[in-house]
């Protein structure tokens, strides 16, 4: 497919096969910073669906149903709010040597097949 060749024609494609881009970062060990920001993202998710979803049981069973209305969203921001301090500590560093790698990864299996 001629989509698949331009892809494969762009500096940062072509730089990550050339380069032979590979995940050896994450055989370092994370800083302190790193560490705090994945857990603020896994905590996250502890507040986002399963706090409401206790806020929306709990509602349910004392039938207060403006609970659930107001808390649901405000869990929600919250969560979202986690979520991003995470990425913001977790930096941008893993996922730049992630998709690097999948890319380089991807497009070479799809330039195999013929594409």
């Amino acid at each position: 497919m001629k989509i698949i060749k331009r892809i494969a024609e762009t500096n940062y494609v072509r730089s990550a096969i050339k380069d032979k881009a590979d995940l050896s970062s994450f055989k370092k060990r994370p800083s302190t910073r790193v560490v705090a920001g994945i857990s603020a993202m896994g905590i996250s998710y502890l507040i986002g669906w399963p706090a409401i979803s206790v806020l929306g049981a709990v509602s349910i069973y004392l039938e207060k149903p403006l609970l659930i209305a107001v808390g649901g969203p405000l869990a929600y921001g919250i969560s979202h709010l986690v979520f991003l301090l995470g990425m913001y500590l977790g930096g941008i560093g893993y996922a730049k040597v992630f998709l690097r790698w999948a890319t380089r990864m991807t497009m070479e299996k799809l330039m195999d097949k013929g594409f």
